[in-house]
């Protein structure tokens, strides 16, 4: 029990058609309730942490959170698989820094520079980080959206080439491979109704079997927890995100890793927001936060079975 790879997690879910979901932490709150959520399903899960939860967290703070609830698990006795995952590494220094620092599984996302940059960048991470025994998930292609650090425009963003994420892999040889197929990043998602490039993930798949692929933005923005938002005092008008089925969908297709950002942020707002304009008496964060937590929690559940289909697999 403890911290481990993706190695084993990405080829039972392959060849279980089933994905794992990649869930952002920031705060204990957040790593409790998506715990509590894999705990209760008997499911892996992939806590993950970007650039800028480190920045307002402390990495060392986050760390010692994940061990936490890791041990709280098996003093339940339940044998989870995680795996501590940075998200969008932008650098080697970055990188390198979370290797050492205990991380089991890298992204470097070097998808901002031309490809044959962004295959020596990623080259050099999988070759530091392989000799300690850490995976790597690079990206080929440009998402649209906004997240923390990330920030592209619907102009400048592209999907995926199968030549070149054949040549890339090749070249490179990360352990997973981020893709472009539709999916954006943050809570604007689409302006018309929401689409994504199966043809695109089909033959990637087909010219790479057994290859796990990852979606990044890839949040459904329930609507639920957007008309909460709204109707306690929120101002999100228009958020719209993946449809669940798609995202089923893409799980079929080799897609083994799903990231899952927003819905936590809008889960915990959304009924933050709710209690404090029904209760405005209330000033003790443990009741607010509370509420986050089972709602995160609620969420994560919800995708485990629903979206991912990754119940149960600790039992297989």
């Amino acid at each position: 029990m403890g911290l481990t790879t993706t190695t084993d997690m990405f080829k039972k879910a392959y060849e279980g058609r089933y994905a794992i979901g990649a869930f952002n932490v920031n705060n204990m709150e957040i790593v409790q309730g998506i715990m509590d959520a894999a705990v209760e399903t008997n499911s892996p899960v992939i806590l993950q942490v970007s650039s800028g939860a480190r920045k307002y967290a402390n990495p060392i703070y986050l760390k010692k959170l994940v061990e936490a609830a890791i041990k709280d698990a098996s003093n339940k006795g339940k044998n989870i698989d995680v795996v501590l995952h940075l998200d969008h590494g932008d650098s080697f220094e970055l990188c390198k820094d979370c290797i050492d620092s205990g991380f089991t599984s890298v992204m470097i996302d070097g998808s901002k520079y031309s490809f044959e940059e962004n295959v020596a960048l990623t080259k050099k991470v999988v070759d530091y980080a392989h000799e300690r025994g850490v995976v790597v998930e690079a990206e080929l292609g440009k998402l649209a959206g906004i997240e923390d650090d990330v920030n592209v425009s619907a102009e400048d963003a592209n999907f995926t080439s199968p030549d070149e994420a054949v040549e890339f892999v090749k070249r490179t040889g990360c352990d997973s491979l981020a893709i472009a197929i539709g999916t954006s990043h943050g809570a604007y998602k689409f302006k018309g109704e929401p689409r994504l490039r199966f043809d695109i993930l089909e033959e990637i798949t087909n010219r790479m079997p057994g290859y796990p692929l990852v979606l990044h933005g890839a949040s459904s923005i329930p609507q639920e927890f957007v008309d909460m938002c709204n109707k306690y005092g929120g101002n999100i008008p228009g958020a719209k995100g993946v449809t669940e089925e798609l995202l089923r969908k893409a799980a079929t297709y080799g897609v083994c890793k799903i990231n899952i950002d927003s819905d936590i942020r809008l889960a915990m707002t959304a009924n933050i927001r709710e209690c404090f304009y029904k209760n405005p008496e209330v000033f003790d964060p443990r009741t607010y936060l509370g509420k986050a937590r089972e709602a995160v929690k609620d969420m994560v559940k919800h995708k485990i079975v629903n979206v991912l289909g990754s119940q149960d697999a600790m039992n297989k």
